[in-house]
């Protein structure tokens, strides 16, 4: 069974997920893609979950450039190889979605990478705020572009 918890952040209430052992799921408040809670157990003191609070504060805290929390995210081979492109991302960093296709082995599909990045699982661990558009430009972002704006300002980059 899953567990749950909500952490309050400068970005919104955030909903936190995870199996026995590993982080599955980051939400946004109000994301068209978080998941139901109703058959999941609300444990703040899961150990995960508990884990991915302290990091996700220090990050915001301006305190940490990287995450250890174990991670564990089901997908499409492609939407698998996005999301690892899209780990590999420094801190501070932006490339465009069109970068991010090449770097995925398919620099043809820059519309299929911004797909599959929109449906990315773990935001803000998996930092798909750092993915922009070709000009440098904000281009969508599931948990809207203030927020988008925001992570990239925690991070000192300016858009």
């Amino acid at each position: 069974m899953n567990s749950y918890s909500i952490l309050k952040s400068t970005v919104g209430d955030l909903l936190l997920v995870a199996d026995e052992t590993h982080l599955i799921g980051i939400y946004f408040s109000g994301e068209k893609h978080a998941p139901a809670t109703r058959d999941w157990k609300r444990n703040p003191d899961h150990t995960v979950l508990k884990q991915t609070a302290r990091e996700l504060d220090e990050y915001f805290n301006g305190t940490r450039t990287t995450f250890s929390v174990p991670l564990r995210y089901d997908g499409t081979k492609f939407q698998q190889e996005i999301w690892r492109q899209i780990s590999q991302i420094s801190f501070g960093k932006t490339i465009s979605y069109t970068e991010l296709a090449k770097r995925a082995g398919a620099p043809g599909a820059p519309r299929a990478a911004g797909t599959a990045t929109g449906q990315n699982p773990l935001s803000i661990i998996i930092p798909c705020h750092r993915v922009v558009g070709r000009n440098g430009g904000l281009r969508g972002y599931a948990g809207g572009l203030d927020r988008k704006r925001h992570l990239l300002e925690v991070e000192k980059i300016r858009i």
